[in-house]
């Protein structure tokens, strides 16, 4: 039998050498708790108003205005500004005490979330039943598409150029969509196949009405597809044509809402990643006079590799980091633009995966995040032999443990899954091509690209806090 103060002598070494992760219940007092509800009662919200990546930036464009921020303008200095692009991909800008040249701290997420979207020519009927063909988009499993309510948002630009705002089903009133799924009683030779073969994703057409034309003969040609039409025209004035030149998606209908029996969970869609652009944003509005400027970046098109000129491969951040320079009176050179990069510092803010009680197996527990345990800080991500990752450095990663420790910030580290399982990537390696440090740090999230994904509301608090303390940092 061990002494009790031989156990008091190795439970203080213990807690000398040793490290341990901090369930963040335990951690925060009732204050803590109290703006911790308020805080998840407002990412609600934004959840319920950001269904699709347009809807995000407008949103936050939206508090942006009521806080104070005014469009970027060239010509005069400003101390709180944004820089929106194609109404997907947005900065906010807080001006510093500090020169751009001395580097900026730099937060970005990205505002897109996989999803199905309407094919260019998606309307046809098939055994009297009008369906709309859909191409998915990001990395779902397709199954989780099938017999669930859905909602359809989108832009459409009519032929006289009018721009015309789609939304259907998520209003309680709203009809809602859906694609049928198999019977089990038939579904024999599907079960047979291999997951990734069993759905198919040219079977992903939504149920877009049953009804003909009213007073239509029988032998009317296309008349289930025509009333779909008809109706869409009454309320839109959309013709056929105008699919062509419209981004129309479909998303899980219904609100965010409480999980678990304690309500200590948020289950929403698209919490992969605008849990990260939620409370960078809610931190970014609550610095005041900062050292370094500081900059918040929602970025678009993260899911399908960052690609296009909204995505984080587009040269956006070289745009934002020339008005900031411009706004210090700083000549934008080749030089100096180079110079900026390399003195800021840098946060990926996306979501790692929480630890699955049901599927432990694909983790390495011991560096797996998880749920209720604080912000993640993810060194590196990829797959297999760190392919695509950024791999953070040492220095930087110590730098921002202290910030987090100095600030009371609950935090953990984490992986993406076990070596050989497979991995993911994120837009880290894309700001890190300009020099400057950065490393990947969000909430761990279950069910990720689900269409109900599944987050602590003591991550949601400490997200916020350790970007608070990011950007407050010297």
């Amino acid at each position: 039998m061990v002494s009790s103060n031989k156990k008091n002598t190795l439970e203080e070494l213990r807690k000398k050498v040793g490290y341990n992760k901090r369930l963040a219940w335990d951690v925060f007092s009732k204050k803590d708790l109290k703006n911790l509800e308020e805080l998840n009662a407002s990412y609600k919200k934004f959840l319920d108003e950001a269904k699709t990546e347009r809807l995000a930036t407008k949103e936050i464009l939206k508090i942006a205005d009521e806080n104070g921020f005014k469009a970027y303008n060239k010509d005069s200095a400003q101390d709180r500004y944004y820089i929106s692009l194609n109404q997907k991909t947005t900065a906010l800008i807080i001006k510093g005490r500090k020169k751009g040249l001395e580097g900026i701290r730099i937060i970005g997420s990205h505002v897109d979330a996989p999803r199905l979207d309407l094919k260019q020519n998606p309307l046809y009927e098939e055994v009297d039943i009008a369906l709309l063909k859909t191409h998915y988009y990001g990395g779902i499993k397709k199954y989780h598409w099938l017999a669930r309510p859905l909602a359809i948002y989108g832009t459409v630009i009519l032929g006289n150029g009018k721009t015309i705002e789609i939304s259907i089903g998520d209003n309680p009133d709203d009809p809602v969509f859906v694609i049928a799924d198999l019977l089990p009683h038939l579904a024999g030779r599907q079960r047979e196949k291999k997951l990734s073969d069993a759905f198919e994703g040219e079977k992903l057409n939504i149920i877009g009405g049953g009804c003909p034309v009213p007073g239509s003969d029988k032998d009317c040609k296309e008349r289930f597809k025509l009333n779909f039409l008809n109706i869409l025209n009454k309320r839109y004035n959309i013709v056929e044509e105008d699919f062509i030149s419209s981004e129309i998606e479909i998303v899980p209908a219904g609100k965010a809402r409480d999980v678990g029996l304690d309500c200590s969970f948020i289950g929403a869609y698209g919490q992969d990643d605008r849990i990260c652009a939620f409370t960078s944003l809610k931190a970014l509005l609550d610095i005041n006079e900062p050292e370094h400027t500081c900059v918040a970046l929602f970025f678009d098109k993260e899911e399908i590799g960052s690609e296009g000129a909204t995505g984080a491969k587009s040269r956006f951040v070289e745009t934002v980091l020339c008005s900031i320079l411009k706004n210090d009176g700083i000549e934008t050179d080749t030089s100096n633009i180079l110079a900026a990069f390399r003195a800021s510092r840098a946060l990926s803010a996306d979501v790692n995966g929480g630890l699955d009680p049901d599927y432990q197996d694909v983790h390495d527990k011991r560096n797996a995040a998880k749920l209720g345990y604080g912000i993640c800080i993810t060194k590196f991500t990829g797959s297999r032999g760190k392919s695509g990752a950024n791999d953070a450095n040492a220095e930087y990663v110590g730098w921002l443990r202290n910030v987090f420790n100095k600030n009371s910030v609950v935090w953990q580290t984490g992986e993406l899954g076990k070596v050989d399982e497979g991995g993911g990537g994120t837009i880290a390696k894309f700001l890190a091509a300009y020099g400057m440090d950065v490393v990947d740090c969000g909430p761990a999230i279950l069910s990720m690209h689900a269409p109900f994904e599944l987050s602590s509301k003591a991550d949601v608090f400490a997200a916020y806090k350790a970007y608070l303390a990011f950007f407050k940092a010297p």
